[in-house]
This record gives structure tokens, C-alpha cells and sequence, in this order.
């Protein structure tokens, strides 16, 4: 157990970023990202670039954290415009006067001497269209307005409900009180039922 979590910990990760698929336009150039991290550091790093898994574009090695990538071997049309003596481990590429037929899977591949030539890859989909098409976002719009609305309205409603039973509770508890003082009268002069006006005696027989 504990030489597996040594190994893991040394462990080479190659990333594309935070999504990997890529659109571009005809006729224009293209970045095709990709980093390694390691926690060791590297020694005499090797790393390739592949076009739909078995053509090479673009082949480097990088002798140290101290050194910039050396070109192996490259595609015309790919230029390399990463950097390893930065704080990141960018080893990202630009192809260039993209075409239709350059569409496909990109991989970015890295092998690590240090970590026993640990090795990984990450894979980038790029996709070639004549134009860039905005997205139509007015019935996302529309959605979230209405909802917005039916909250809102929900919430004026609710405001509503409070103030109105506030005031029907105020209303009663004024009646009540009424009631309270107006039992405790003396309503003689008033004749009224339940006062104390004095009672008619009982007709003689």
C-alpha cells in the first residue's frame, strides 16, 4: 500500500484545459493548449503532438526546467508558443491556415524520464466551419424573464397574503376589545337587553 501511494504521488498529468473541443474558421490559425504538471520535476522530457493518433505534427524535448523545448521535428504548418521555464508547463501549439480537412482528434502526448518515463496524454476535437454562428439566446431569454416574472409575481402575492391577514388580525383583535369594554357598560338608560333598567312588575291578576 505504501509504494502505491508513492507511485500515484509522482504520477505525470497532461491537460488540454477546461474543455476539450475546439472550433475554428476556415482559413484561420488555431491554438491547440495543452500542460503537464509532475511533482518531481522532469529530466529529458519528451513530447509529441499527433493528428488522429497516428500522424506526428509536432515532436520536442525539453532537457530541464532551466531549458526551453527543442524541436525534434514539426509539421510546416504548426508552430510551437508554449514555455516550461515559466510557471506553467506549456507545451501548447498553433496550427496554422486551418482547413476542412484538418478537422479531427488532436493528442498531446508527454513521456517523463524522471518518473521512470511516466507517461500521459490529453486529446483536443477540433472542429473546421465556413463561419462562427452566434448563439440564439432569445428563448433562453424569454424563459428566464417569464420565470423571473412568475417569482416575482409569487413574491408581491406572498407580500399581499402577509399585509391583508395582518389587517384582518388587527381587525378582529379591535373587535374583540369592543366587545370586552362594551359587555362591562351600564346601559340602563338605554333599555337595552342585558342592562340594568329597571324590570316592569307582573301584571295583577
Amino acid at each position: 500500500p505504501g509504494l502505491h501511494v508513492f507511485a500515484v504521488a509522482f504520477t505525470l498529468e497532461v491537460s488540454v484545459g477546461k474543455t476539450n473541443t475546439v472550433m475554428a474558421l476556415n482559413n484561420s490559425n488555431v491554438l491547440l493548449p495543452c500542460t503537464f504538471t509532475t511533482c518531481i520535476g522532469f529530466q529529458n522530457l519528451v513530447f509529441t503532438w499527433y493528428f488522429n493518433s497516428t500522424e506526428m505534427i509536432y515532436h520536442g524535448k525539453i532537457k530541464s526546467k532551466a531549458s526551453e523545448p527543442l524541436l525534434v521535428g514539426r509539421n510546416p504548418r504548426v508552430e510551437f508558443v508554449g514555455s516550461t521555464t515559466g510557471k506553467e508547463n506549456n507545451i501548447s501549439i498553433v496550427l496554422k491556415n486551418v482547413e476542412f480537412s484538418d478537422a479531427g482528434k488532436y493528442t498531446c502526448h508527454v513521456k517523463n524520464q524522471k518518473e521512470k518515463d511516466a507517461q500521459h496524454n490529453a486529446t483536443i476535437f477540433l472542429t473546421v466551419v465556413h463561419q462562427m454562428v452566434e448563439a440564439d439566446n432569445t428563448v433562453t431569454l424569454i424563459i428566464v424573464g417569464v420565470v423571473g416574472g412568475l417569482i416575482g409575481l409569487l413574491i408581491l402575492f406572498m407580500l399581499i397574503k402577509r399585509v391583508v391577514l395582518f389587517i384582518i388580525k388587527k381587525t378582529q383583535d379591535g373587535k374583540k376589545e369592543c366587545l370586552v369594554s362594551s359587555s362591562g357598560n351600564d346601559n340602563t338608560e338605554n333599555g337595552l337587553a342585558g342592562s340594568k333598567a329597571e324590570q316592569k312588575a307582573p301584571p295583577k291578576a
